[in-house]
């Protein structure tokens, strides 16, 4: 079976080591970017089942990846999830608002990152 390909966009790099060794640990292929550019890119030029976003980066914020994406028809079906220090209700909504699948708050506990990976690529737990 082909491993699924998750993108993280994240401008803090122990936070996308953190989550690329949670999720190669539970099987998946990783892929990282350190802003929006770099993650629109790498969307762009390669297949990814998943994508994990962080909403505050340089260059090019969460909100404004995930947009761009959702007006690509060959991105637009990515499922995207956006993680963020952020936790007041208008940011959630926001990022709904932008197109993201899923919201959830930093930190995000290891078997809540995996359990969710594993949800929205569609591999039972």
């Amino acid at each position: 079976m082909t491993r699924k390909r998750i993108l993280i966009v994240d401008d803090g790099t122990t936070i996308r080591l953190y989550y690329a060794s949670l999720l190669s640990e539970a099987g998946f292929d990783i892929h990282q970017a350190a802003n929006g550019f770099e993650g629109l890119e790498a969307a762009m030029t390669r297949r990814f089942d998943l994508m994990l976003v962080d909403v505050n980066m340089p260059k090019m914020d969460g909100y404004e990846l995930v947009a761009r994406m959702r007006g690509e028809d060959s991105l637009k079906n990515i499922p995207i999830v956006m993680i963020s220090t952020e936790s007041g209700e208008q940011d959630a909504t926001k990022a709904y608002r932008c197109g993201s699948n899923l919201y959830l708050f930093k930190p995000v506990a290891p078997d809540e990152l995996v359990a969710t990976a594993r949800l929205m690529t569609g591999i039972a737990a």
